[in-house]
């Protein structure tokens, strides 16, 4: 069964001159119940359908499917998704052999900018750069799916 195993961070100033690249990503859910939330994303020019398992007890992993589908498809389906799309901007940065993926949101959740790394274990060594901040892993305030519903700006 394919897994995400991934940590989440508050991110300081600083993070963009470090970026490699930055891509447009908005995004709906279909269903945002935590046992099998279904995200549909444009991301740049492509597309994909995702669907995730309820996270473990750490926070830290859980099940996720992902496939692609034309960007076209997409749009029809983000016309069916709940209240609350979501509009960030992904900067991919390299540390070491990872890439940290920070995410920085508009709209509703503009000043929000958090920072995800994939893991293969949940116990894997990772080098933790001076623009990384906070760990909010497991907070659940931070999952896109629940941004969508409970945007930033309402905190």
């Amino acid at each position: 069964m394919p897994q995400e195993i991934e940590r989440k961070f508050l991110v300081n100033e600083g993070y963009k001159q470090f970026a490699s690249s930055g891509t447009r990503i908005t995004q709906g859910y279909l269903s945002s119940v935590p046992e099998r939330i279904v995200r549909i994303r444009i991301n740049g020019e492509k597309a994909f359908i995702t669907i995730k398992g309820v996270s473990n007890q750490s926070g830290l992993s859980r099940f996720e499917w992902e496939k692609e589908i034309q960007v076209s498809e997409a749009r029809e389906l983000l016309a069916l998704c709940e209240t609350g799309i979501i509009d960030k901007i992904r900067f991919l940065i390299q540390v070491g052999k990872f890439t940290f993926e920070v995410d920085e949101f508009y709209g509703e959740n503009e000043g929000l900018v958090v920072a995800e790394i994939e893991l293969h274990s949940e116990e894997e060594l990772f080098d933790r750069p001076s623009w990384l901040g906070e760990e909010v892993t497991g907070d659940k305030r931070y999952y896109n799916s629940m941004l969508s519903k409970r945007p930033f700006s309402g905190w």
